[in-house]
Order: C-alpha cells, then structure tokens, then sequence
C-alpha cells in the first residue's frame, strides 16, 4: 500500500484513506494538497483498486467539475461588471433542487431517456428540468482577467439532482434495497447513512451492479458536461463574447488507467486528472485568484497517479465559519450558535477589492479556505502554471440555501 502526499497532512484524512484503501485492497492511493476529511474517501484524494469501483469514493456529486473559456473580450470592453453579475443570476438557476429559468436542450437527455441502466430512465424529468442550473456551496459562476487583461468565464458545479439520486441509488442497491427512492418509501425502506469515517462502499468492477454502476456514473458525468457547457454558453451570450479557448476537465469520478503497467480503476474525489500537457482550470476563493494550469512528466506526477488539486482546500467547517440556525415551521430562524466569520466585514473587503459577489456566504469566505498559492508549491515538478486569473465577479447560491452535500 504506496501512498503519495503533499503538503501539510491531516491525519484524519490519512486515516480515511486507509481505511478505503485496504477495504479495497489498493495498491496506490494520493492525498492533494487541498485535501481534507470526506464521506468515507477524503476530498482531494486518489485511490487505485484494481477490481473495485467505489460510489461512496465517487460520491454524490457525480462529475462535479471546472469550466474556463477565455474568451475574446477585453477587461476595458467589458464595462461595469455589477450589472453583469446580476444579469448572471437573473438569468442562471443557482441553488439546491431549483429549475432552469431558462429551459436548455441537448442530446444528453435524449440519454437519459434511454439509459443503458433502466431506473436511470426515470429520472430524466429531473434531468431536463435542471440543465443548465447551478447547485450551491462552493458551486459558483466567475468572471476573470487574465495577465493580458483577457477576460475569462469560470465554473464549478456537477451532475444536480440527477447524479445526487443516482449515487443514492446505488448506496442503497449496495444495502440490498431498491434504487428508486420513491419505491424505498413506498415500502418504508431507509438506507442506512454511516459516519463520515465509514469504510467504502464498494462493488467488484466484474459484477452485474459494477458494470451497472459504471455505466450510470459515465451517463452523469456527460449530464454534468452538458450543463457546464450550457452555463458557460449562457454567460457568453450575455457578455456577447466569443469563446477563443476552453478548459475543461472534472472530479468525483472513475477512471479506467494504465499506471506501474497494470491497469487500475482511479478513484479521485476533489481531485483531478493531470495527464503531461493535459490542461485545468482550478478555482481558488472569491477573493483569489485562480489559475489555468498543465501536468508535467515527472517521477512525483507519475506517484501522484498523474492527480492534481481542485481547489484550494477547506481548512475551516460550514458550521464553525457561519453558525448554527435552527428553522421552525413558519420560516422563522434562531440563531443557535454564532460563527466565527464577519460575513458583511468580508464582503466590504471585497468591495474593496473591485470583486462583485452576488449570493455566498460566510461559509464560502476567503479564509475558510488555504491559499491556493500555498496549494499548488506543494504540487510543485507535477504541474505548471500557464495563467493567472484575477476575479471580477463572483455569482453563486445565497446564505439560506441548505444542501448536505455541498461539497
């Protein structure tokens, strides 16, 4: 069992590793710099099982994944960017189990509607009704400049509903009960929801539930391309830009590589693919930048299971960093414990910095995150930067919206 670390390691992620590891009987497993404590696999780590798939290691958010175009618009074009933000949110769903306001087709849902694993099939209703939707959390819509003052489109979010009921379903096929939910409650079945540092759920790759389950994990993982693409083609048409370049890659997935010359089944959870010259857009906070960076061949590259980071790494709870609200009947809240963070401090300082931020939280602050610069030193001979990404403005779910899985 070969484990490859970088950066500071929290031990409780370690042992989450471990853990999945030799659940799974894994020859190789990675921990990012921006790792930190998940359900089961942690969040910015890579595990390689030979004869397994994992869905608890693949997790809800099946596909979860960046977008970046640069496109061929400059910052002096661009205008006064408020008015563009809000037309972002008036415009682009965000939230949890929201609607499309502006309904988007595409081949996809045609997938859907004939999906090779046939309880996928019911879910295209939902499917069609949140393409082109934004989720909430650390799921946002983001407006750059480049070094060249180049203005960029960036995006994170994955799969919707359609990929939550679809990991859901298989944690419940791998308790012996049926994938629909609304069969489970028809029959007053529950699936029983282990502690964040339960061992994996895990299906042997050559069983007729693997075979399932891989097939319905690569049918979420197109969904939630064809919805990045349709956000980013939306906020395209309301700048009125084009799309010179795109980078486009994703995490919370499988994938089938070849590595020490035997082929594995990768597991990355926040954690991304970083092939030699294979590009990727990593988001930082709303305060940061972010960047546009490539893998590199090196002996590190090659132990990191060719993996890089998705994201700068929370060092700071949802709950610890906003509170505690407990909601009654009615709509009325009370605040059971105060958080840590100055949510209207931290958005005057980003006021102050010509960031727009419509939407967010305290919970989505600058500081509950590490610094994304700190982040990718530690990933230093495995990748290499190629631009640097100013933010402008910053669209995403407000405060009150509740998502478990926000991440």
């Amino acid at each position: 069992m070969e484990i490859k670390t970088f950066g500071p390691v929290d031990e409780r992620s370690r042992k989450q590793l471990e853990t999945c590891m030799r659940a799974g009987d894994a020859d190789f497993g990675v921990l990012c710099a921006d790792h930190h404590p998940g359900y089961s696999q942690p969040i910015g780590g890579a595990i390689a099982y030979e004869g397994y798939i994992s869905p608890s290691g693949v997790g809800f958010d099946i596909g979860c994944g960046n977008k970046a175009v640069r496109t061929d618009m400059k910052r002096a074009d661009l205008g006064a960017v408020a008015p563009v933000m809000g037309e972002i949110a008036r415009r682009i769903s965000f939230g949890m189990g929201v609607p499309a306001r502006e309904a988007v087709d595409h081949p996809v849902l045609d997938e859907i509607e004939q999906a090779a694993f046939e309880p996928q099939c019911k879910l295209a209703g939902l499917a069609r009704k949140q393409l082109g939707t934004v989720g909430s959390g650390n799921h946002y819509v983001n407006l750059f400049a480049d070094e060249e003052d180049t203005v960029w489109v960036g995006v994170h979010f994955g799969s919707r509903g359609f990929g939550h009921k679809t990991a859901s379903g298989f944690l419940a096929m791998a308790q012996g009960l049926p994938f629909d939910d609304a069969e489970r409650k028809r029959l007053g079945l529950k699936v029983r929801e282990g502690g964040m540092d339960s061992p994996p759920v895990l299906f042997e790759v050559d069983s007729e539930v693997g075979q399932d389950y891989i097939e319905a994990m690569q049918l979420a993982g197109r969904y939630a391309y064809a919805g990045r693409d349709a956000v980013v083609d939306k906020v395209l048409e309301i700048l009125g830009a084009g799309a010179v370049h795109e980078v486009h890659n994703h995490h919370n997935f499988g994938w089938r590589e070849e590595h020490a010359g035997r082929s594995y089944w990768v597991v990355r959870k926040g954690c991304t693919p970083a092939e030699p010259g294979q590009e990727g857009f990593v988001g930082a906070t709303m305060g940061d930048d972010s960047v546009i960076l490539e893998g590199v061949e090196s002996r590190p590259a090659e132990q990191a299971l060719r993996s890089t980071v998705h994201g700068a790494g929370r060092v700071m709870s949802r709950s610890k960093a906003a509170g505690r609200i407990k909601r009654r009947k009615g709509g009325k809240a009370t605040v059971v414990r105060k958080g840590v963070v100055d949510w209207p401090a931290v958005q005057e300082r980003l006021r102050g910095q010509g960031i727009v931020v419509v939407g967010g939280g305290a919970d989505e602050a600058p500081e509950v995150y590490k610094n994304l610069n700190d982040v990718l030193a530690a990933h230093e001979g495995t990748i290499r930067v190629k631009h640097t990404l100013t933010p402008l403005g910053v669209a995403m779910a407000g405060a009150d919206v509740f998502d478990p899985y926000k991440d």
